[in-house]
């Protein structure tokens, strides 16, 4: 079973846009939550706009040392959305098992596999693989799989555009000190 899978479900979830119904559908692009889509009503949006926000808590408590804080909070959320674990598949190949069941609501169920994921990731691997960009511009939250725990931006193109931001302030910093008296800067 892959709860790498289902812990990136929670971030997927703290990271979405949620201002409407179309950014909830937007979390089910991935093939795998494609059948969920259909199954989407108003009413899920605010019970995952509540989760995003406690999760996102998880991921602070993670990233500050809190983890007795970080695993409060998981085991709360473990007892509001319950795994119900099934075994699923199209034919005696393929049969896998999944931690939620069908039939429930679909934030029941998206929230039942996310949480359960994060909490398997943070016995596996400790709050520290929590993650918050350190890009002040974005805050998206990652889960840390560097080998040694060094990861700083969710995403390469965080991690650019933050260094290139250093190195232009460095560069501005230079040529404000080498400016004449006057001013005036010699480029």
């Amino acid at each position: 079973m892959n709860f790498d899978a289902y812990a990136r479900t929670a971030v997927d979830l703290v990271n979405a846009g949620l201002d409407d119904l179309a950014g909830l559908l937007a979390l089910f692009a991935d093939d795998e939550l494609d059948y969920m889509r259909e199954h989407v009503v108003e009413k899920d949006l605010a019970t995952f706009r509540r989760a995003q926000r406690r999760l996102r808590e998880v991921f602070e408590y993670g990233t500050t040392g809190r983890d007795a804080d970080a695993v409060r909070e998981l085991n709360a959320l473990l007892e509001a959305f319950p795994v119900q674990p099934r075994i699923s598949g199209h034919d005696a190949s393929d049969w896998h098992m999944h931690v939620t069941s069908r039939g429930s609501s679909v934030s029941v169920e998206y929230l039942a596999g996310a949480v359960w994921g994060l909490a398997v990731w943070l016995c596996e691997y400790g709050s520290a693989r929590f993650g918050i960009c350190a890009d002040e511009r974005c805050g998206n939250v990652y889960l840390d799989t560097s080998s040694n725990n060094c990861r700083r931006f969710c995403s390469e193109r965080c991690a650019t555009r933050s260094h290139v931001a250093a190195h232009r302030a460095r560069k501005r910093a230079v040529l404000n000190n080498l400016a004449p008296l006057g001013g005036v800067s010699p480029l």
